[in-house]
């Protein structure tokens, strides 16, 4: 009989995961944020061999350029090539957007996980930590993080981090309350589990979608802040590129070079907009109620 019901269950998780990618695949809105995110992804990747020209070497014989068929996306105030520092922008956002929000789940997670299930002083601790911290807004702690760390774009991903750590730990705090009195969870206690292993098998397995979800949509938010941040100079130094930083040179020149400023600001709003419709994607397709 145990080697039925296990088969049983084994057999059950394939169908489960055909029929969230049949959900999401019917989403035609996370399709489409999907392959954009993919798309961008594969520009980072893929920056050395697809940019057609170095990045941050200056030539001044090609200053302020208007697009050509040399210069796909025109050339910026010290004649470098927009599309190739484009293209190598989109591994820092990216890779500023990641490691973010794997700061902020690192962090974030296992607080809501000690918080939510053994309550009592460490639920009191953690969650007036966690208010007081929500209690200022995201933008403006990233802000005042990366002042205090200091110009770079790892100081950066470190405030971005910390300031989208409390949003998980009060995710997961309040999945953990909802699941933590579950029968099959009294079920582990009664047999001697240790709370560590009934936690890591248990419990942290079914908070993970809506973790999934929020860090899809988090990623979203931390690109917009590292754009901010460069924006403010806090980020990526010059001369390496960032859409952001970018933006901020971008400023100065906007009747005499418009394109400076057109395409940085059109790769944010398609990578963000890319993310928020994967996860949005991600949670219809991950809720059973939407079955």
């Amino acid at each position: 009989m145990a080697e039925l019901t296990t088969t049983g269950v084994a057999a059950s998780l394939p169908r489960a995961e055909n029929r969230v990618l049949k959900k999401f695949l019917a989403n035609k809105s996370a399709v489409i944020g999907a392959v954009i995110v993919g798309i961008f992804v594969l520009i980072a990747l893929l920056a050395p061999w697809i940019a057609p020209f170095d990045p941050v070497k200056a030539n001044f014989l090609a200053v302020r350029k208007p697009p050509s068929e040399l210069y796909w996306f025109g050339t910026d105030e010290l004649g470098r090539d927009i599309l190739s520092r484009m293209v190598w922008g989109a591994r820092t956002s990216l890779l500023a957007g990641c490691i973010s929000v794997l700061i902020a789940v690192v962090i974030g997670v296992p607080l809501g996980l000690l918080a939510g299930y053994f309550q009592g002083v460490w639920d009191g601790v953690i969650s007036r930590f966690i208010e007081a911290l929500l209690a200022c807004p995201f933008l403006i702690m990233a802000i005042a993080l990366g002042a205090f760390l200091g110009p770079s774009l790892s100081n950066a991903m470190i405030a971005i981090g910390l300031s989208a750590m409390p949003i998980f730990a009060r995710l997961t705090r309040g999945q953990v309350i909802a699941i933590r009195n579950e029968e099959y969870i009294d079920g582990a206690r009664a047999i001697g589990l240790p709370d560590r292993w009934i936690i890591l098998r248990y419990v942290l397995p079914n908070v993970m979608s809506p973790i999934l979800v929020q860090a899809t949509l988090a990623i979203a938010s931390a690109i917009i802040t590292e754009a901010s941040l460069s924006f403010l100079g806090l980020g990526q130094q010059p001369p390496y590129p960032s859409w952001g930083a970018m933006l901020n040179t971008a400023k100065g020149f906007l009747e005499q070079a418009p394109w400076m400023s057109v395409f940085p600001g059109v790769a944010i709003f398609l990578t963000v907009q890319g993310f928020n419709l994967l996860g949005d994607g991600l949670r219809d397709a991950l809720d059973p109620r939407h079955d």
